[in-house]
């Protein structure tokens, strides 16, 4: 959320960091609705004052007998009564409908944020590995022999349509294995390596949590709310941010880096038609998300170790990729700044999303109202959170297969897993470790 007072200081800053976003003006809407609450907060203040004053002369008016100025007074006392009351309900509904603004407006973007209109927009960083050079044609990761053969495929949408429905899916047996062991190898290295503590976390949240992250109110469609009004967590994001929701922690015990392997939960309302065949765009999936909280001044540096987290998987898988930053129009609703980094996918023949990591500022923290107070003494600052995937563990599936795969339909795996599957090295065509 938003700082009224920035807003109120710099109308017309606020205004064109909005315009980069190809958003129109809103610090008007704003605003009108703050000094209109602002006005009748005072207006009650002064006729709390005034009811205060009746009250007092009253009874002076009663001792003297004066049954005219007394009955008045009395009169007035019950009309104050009143009107702060009336003031008080709309200065809270004005209140509200600020707040209710505020909720829906995205983050602004950080100044070296490129701009631009979509995903054409966005900026290529850096690459690392080359993509292999076949000598048959590469074929998507649903068509592979290992995964689309024999009653007992590795993959199996029939089964999975059969339980739930399109975008499901079912693992088996090798495939099954292959997918828990990419997990256990992203957990084991953001923790040994990168330092990162493990956090198991619920995936039912009340909304309330959903509000502190972004995903309410604007983006309600695209997650799952039960009967009894708590929410599927679209990401690990939301619970552990929330972690410090409504706290003020010590700037000792900062920066707080979390990471957290769970089921994810998805909608997609965005996104109908798209991504529809195999497993790329799931409404069920896993994924090891990352979540640092620190202070304001670290976030940037953060943002960048980060990127380097994840970046670190895909080279110990040895899948090919690029970073890229994403420009003003194309960024998530609650970050100042993303990194995207897209693996190299030879059965599409391009690069897709496999994760991204965001700095949000202060931006869910406001909304959370999390702080730490400076070790200084200092008055408590609002805190700076980071997210990001480290790996979506489905997409880093289809990335290892893909890339790996052989003519014969087999599929050489990467030496960083080996260790998880015993030591087998491939992913047979008939869908067994070798």
């Amino acid at each position: 959320m938003h700082d009224i007072r920035a807003i109120r200081e710099n109308p017309a800053a606020f205004d064109q960091a909005l315009g980069r976003r190809s958003l129109p003006s809103m610090s008007s809407q704003v605003l009108a609705l703050d000094e209109a609450r602002r006005a009748k907060i005072l207006a009650a203040e002064t006729a709390q004052a005034e009811q205060n004053k009746a009250s007092k002369e009253v009874g002076a008016a009663k001792g003297r007998g004066d049954e005219a100025e007394f009955e008045r007074l009395r009169a007035l006392v019950a009309e104050k009564k009143a009107e702060i009351a009336r003031l008080n309900d709309e200065a809270k509904a004005d209140d509200a409908a600020l707040r209710d603004l505020l909720m829906t407006i995205p983050n602004l973007p950080a100044a070296d944020v490129p701009e631009g209109a979509d995903e054409a927009g966005n900026v290529e960083i850096r690459r690392w590995g080359t993509p292999r050079s076949f000598d048959f044609p590469p074929v998507e990761h649903y068509q592979l022999t290992a995964v689309a053969a024999a009653a007992d495929r590795g993959l199996d949408f029939e089964a999975a349509a059969k339980l739930s429905g399109a975008r499901f899916m079912v693992l088996k047996g090798a495939t099954a294995r292959l997918h828990r062991a990419l997990a256990q190898l992203m957990l084991d290295t953001h923790v040994d390596t990168h330092g990162l503590t493990e956090t198991w976390t619920p995936v039912l949240v009340r909304p309330e949590m959903m509000y502190g992250t972004g995903q309410l109110p604007k983006f309600g469609e695209d997650s799952y709310e039960t009967t009894n009004g708590w929410w599927l967590v679209p990401t690990a994001e939301v619970t552990l941010t929330n972690l410090v929701n409504d706290e003020t922690v010590a700037e000792a015990t900062l920066p707080r880096r979390h990471v957290a392997y769970t089921q994810c939960f998805r909608s997609e309302a965005g996104s109908a038609g798209r991504d529809t065949a195999g497993m790329l765009r799931q409404h069920q999936f896993e994924k090891v998300e990352m979540v640092s909280i620190v202070k304001a001044g670290d976030s940037p540096a953060e943002h960048e170790r980060m990127t380097a987290c994840a970046e670190a998987i895909l080279q110990k898988l040895e899948l090919p990729y690029r970073t890229i930053v994403l420009c003003t129009g194309d960024m998530g609703f609650g970050a100042i700044k993303t990194h995207d980094l897209e693996v190299w996918l030879p059965g599409q023949n391009t690069f897709r999303e496999i994760s991204s990591v965001s700095n949000c500022g202060d931006f869910q923290a406001r909304r959370m109202n999390a702080r730490f107070k400076p070790a200084d003494g200092g008055k408590p600052e609002f805190l700076h959170t980071l997210n990001g995937s480290g790996l979506a563990v489905g997409r880093t599936l289809i990335a290892v297969l893909e890339n790996g795969q052989q003519a014969d339909g087999s599929v050489t795996l990467p030496a960083a897993l080996h260790p998880y599957l015993g030591g087998k090295t491939t992913l047979t065509a008939e869908g067994t470790l070798a």
